[in-house]
């Protein structure tokens, strides 16, 4: 294979693995973004659950003190029914007193059901601060995770920018600016494998005799349609290079 040709499909490797780890670097604030939102709702549906159960507490006390009131004022009414003279004050009385007997009734149902609604804000302020629990913990998790992958991604981009310069002074600069030119328009993709007298990234058919100059692998040949650098993948032993199959490399996958 032409030297430059080879280095042309490394730099194309170098390429790939370069955009990968820049997507993880990239992404990576986004993510732990991601991660404090979920952090917040959990928190927050926490402060909800404890401001409903205070809320429930403050409706008790005011059920009790009107509770206790109407108490007072039934035992208030009782006392001055054993001083009335006369029938009419004595029916008046008694009216008096079912009117208070009505409200205790209804005071102790709403008391009743404001206990049974703190069980299960109970339950739901317990579950929220399990939720929140599990949910700093998993979070936390993820984030060290993120964070390392971003580390491990610089890095990358690091050692990537040494061997890509190391590589690039190696091959002739109008070949680079082909290679470079042809990356920009094809979202990073300047190389492609040709196969069956086709280009596998763009499937359109090669002219036969330009496909068997790329066959050969001896020169810089550009696909007529997509304009990536061709290059040839040999058959296994025992298959027709015609038709085979080859497993396409990491550094010409992609599409048009």
């Amino acid at each position: 294979m032409l030297p430059d040709l080879e280095r042309l499909i490394h730099l194309q490797d170098i390429e790939t693995r370069t955009g990968a780890a820049r997507r993880v670097v990239a992404a990576a604030p986004e993510r732990i973004a991601a991660l404090d939102a979920k952090l917040a709702d959990a928190r927050a549906g926490l402060e909800a659950a404890k401001a409903a159960a205070a809320d429930n507490q403050a409706a008790r006390r005011t059920a009790d003190k009107d509770l206790l009131a109407s108490q007072q004022r039934l035992e208030k009414y009782k006392e001055q029914s054993m001083a009335v003279k006369t029938n009419t004050e004595f029916h008046a009385m008694q009216h008096q007193m079912a009117a208070v007997k009505a409200e205790i009734d209804q005071f102790e149902s709403r008391t009743l059901e404001i206990m049974m609604r703190a069980d299960e804000l109970a339950a739901a302020l317990k579950a929220a601060e399990a939720h929140l629990k599990a949910a700093e913990g998993a979070i936390a998790a993820e984030r060290r995770a993120i964070e390392a992958e971003r580390a491990a991604g610089e890095d990358a981009l690091k050692a990537l920018a040494i061997e890509r310069a190391a590589l690039v002074g190696q091959i002739s600069p109008r070949l680079v600016s082909t290679f470079e030119k042809v990356a920009r328009a094809r979202n990073g993709q300047a190389m492609a494998r040709a196969e069956k007298e086709r280009c596998v990234v763009c499937q359109v058919r090669l002219r036969p005799m330009v496909f068997q100059s790329v066959v050969r692998n001896d020169d810089i040949v550009q696909c007529d349609s997509c304009q990536r650098i061709l290059y040839f993948v040999p058959p296994e032993p025992g298959e027709h290079a015609s038709t085979t199959s080859a497993p396409q490399s990491p550094a010409a996958s992609g599409h048009s």
